[in-house]
């Protein structure tokens, strides 16, 4: 599949946020031909860039988790929306990618994927009238979805088969049916609910049942995943009961309890596990870097890292305990979470651990920075913050600079939003 795999043509100019070019507008490839230090090429702050080393280490990781566990893993893209990554995890074993909404679809269909599995119901006409027509014109492209009501199997049939008559040699639009939680988000909550819709699908002119889905990451004890993770292996085994599929899919995974979905789902011959894990790809300093699975797998929690680094310059140090660094709302994402300072580098090059300082508000361009006794910050200085959760991290930036070791630059992606 990463044969076909595309990035599409991208710019640097004046109006891209953290480079400073005032001059004519620049390849990204030209840009990173150019190998420009980080804190002497042409940036300006604040900045968001990856580290490739974390980078690489976490695409490893996951991808190396998923074949030795048995898990087919098709990595939720949402997490940044870049082709570039897309590519990296597709060659590096990704099975396909997880897309959340018709337009991230469209966006990774557009990379050139071939497998996309939208993890929610489509109730866009226009949306399901698309995929029809890809799936008529490339014989490769595999395409599932979800349904958890009557209305979503109805449209999704009319949009498969007009007026109930099936396209002659047309390929069926192949569904999951997504079971859910009592108090979570989408899905049926109950086996007959997940019954009762399968046999919807089942008659629906143009759909092809294709198995059973859901989302543990919302749950908040072991207990709950297995219990959960259970419910929808016995559905699948009704499934097969009931309607003779062969190897229904079973596709879960957040990602804080994928070390439970391949405890249950990993080398199975009765379903196909799909895992749909996506954060590890810039991993982080907050969140998941306190619920990820490798916390209790034997690989432990070094086997990811936080990838995405702020630069920001301390622009006031209007009194003794405060410093006020030039980002904010704008610019780092805090809705699990303040940006959690990593490293000081001096305007001598100096650099120090961020020892005794702490993020305790943001405005939109300013974040207020309480500095412990001891601790010195002066205007100037830089300061490197990891992130929390990076989900909403990558789409304030359109462009960001990866930079290897050295401080070099050596790739730069885009971000679709």
């Amino acid at each position: 599949m990463s044969d076909r795999l595309s990035v599409p043509e991208e710019y640097i100019d004046r109006h891209t946020k953290g480079l400073w070019w005032p001059r004519d507008p620049i390849t990204l490839d030209e840009f990173a031909s150019r190998r420009d230090h980080l804190f002497t090429g042409p940036f300006t702050w604040p900045l968001m860039v990856l580290r490739a080393s974390d980078l690489d280490r976490n695409l490893s990781a996951l991808s190396d988790f998923s074949r030795e566990r048995g898990l087919l893993f098709a990595p939720h893209g949402k997490t940044a929306m870049s082709p570039v990554i897309t590519r990296r995890q597709i060659e590096a074993g990704a099975w396909g990618i997880t897309a959340a909404t018709a337009g991230q679809a469209l966006a990774f269909r557009g990379f050139g994927v071939s497998r996309i599995l939208v993890a929610n119901e489509l109730l866009d006409p226009k949306a399901l009238s698309w995929a029809v027509a890809e799936l008529d014109a490339d014989p490769d492209f595999e395409f599932l979805f979800y349904v958890d009501s009557s209305e979503g199997v109805a449209i999704a049939s009319e949009a498969s088969a007009p007026g109930g008559v099936t396209r002659e040699n047309g390929r069926p639009l192949r569904v999951l049916v997504e079971r859910g939680t009592p108090g979570g988000r989408t899905g049926r909550r109950t086996r007959e609910g997940v019954l009762s819709i399968a046999r919807e699908v089942v008659n629906a002119p143009g759909l092809e049942l294709a198995g059973v889905a859901g989302y543990e990451g919302q749950l908040g004890d072991a207990e709950g995943v297995r219990g959960f993770l259970d419910d929808l292996l016995e559905d699948a085994s009704a499934l097969v009961g009931e309607h003779g599929l062969e190897r229904p899919v079973l596709s879960v995974g957040g990602s804080a309890w994928f070390d439970l979905v391949a405890d249950a789902l990993g080398g199975r011959e009765d379903v196909v596990p799909i895992l749909r894990s996506g954060a590890y790809v810039a991993h982080d300093d907050g969140l998941y870097r306190r619920t990820t699975p490798y916390n209790r797998l034997p690989e432990g929690p070094e086997a990811l890292a936080g990838a995405l680094e702020l630069w920001a310059q301390i622009t006031s140090v209007p009194e003794e305990g405060l410093a006020i660094a030039g980002m904010g709302r704008r610019e780092a994402n805090h809705d699990q979470g303040y940006p959690i300072p990593r490293v000081v580098r001096r305007v001598d090059g100096e650099t120090v651990p961020a020892e005794g300082i702490e993020v305790v508000g943001l405005n939109d361009h300013h974040a207020y920075l309480e500095v412990s006794s001891g601790t010195t910050l002066r205007p100037g200085d830089l300061v490197s913050f990891g992130i929390s959760h990076p989900c909403t991290a990558f789409d304030r930036w359109r462009i960001i600079p990866v930079v290897d070791d050295e401080d070099r630059v050596v790739d730069v992606i885009a971000t679709y939003f």
